[in-house]
């Protein structure tokens, strides 16, 4: 029997999917990312359903509870995006820089013609 807990946590799963397959179909994901992000809510939906499933690897792990395994994974998840974030945001910020001082030059040249 589900608990409520596991009912919410499957809708969640789902409309997640959901989402996940209209953002493909608005072009914002690729296939790569779409199968990455379905694979993901499958293995949520999973451990949702089957909570019991994860206690193997709690075992083997010395985690007493699956909660604290998917804190560590959350945190883990969180920290590398945080992470890729950063350097995404680096990138962007040294191209435009590259951009605004050629826009500033190529302006200053042509005023001085």
């Amino acid at each position: 029997m589900l608990l409520g807990i596991q009912i919410i946590a499957i809708i969640f799963g789902i409309v997640m999917m959901y989402l996940t397959f209209l953002y493909f179909k608005r072009k914002d994901f690729n296939k790569l990312q779409l199968t990455l992000w379905e694979i993901l809510w499958i293995a949520f939906l999973f451990v949702a359903i089957f909570p019991d499933s994860v206690n193997s690897i709690t075992e083997q792990l010395g985690i007493v509870r699956a909660m604290d395994l998917f804190m560590i994974i959350g945190f883990v998840f969180i920290i590398s995006l945080s992470f890729y974030n950063y350097i995404v945001v680096n990138k962007l910020k040294k191209s435009l820089e590259k951009y605004v001082r050629k826009e500033a030059l190529n302006d200053l040249h042509t005023k001085n013609e």
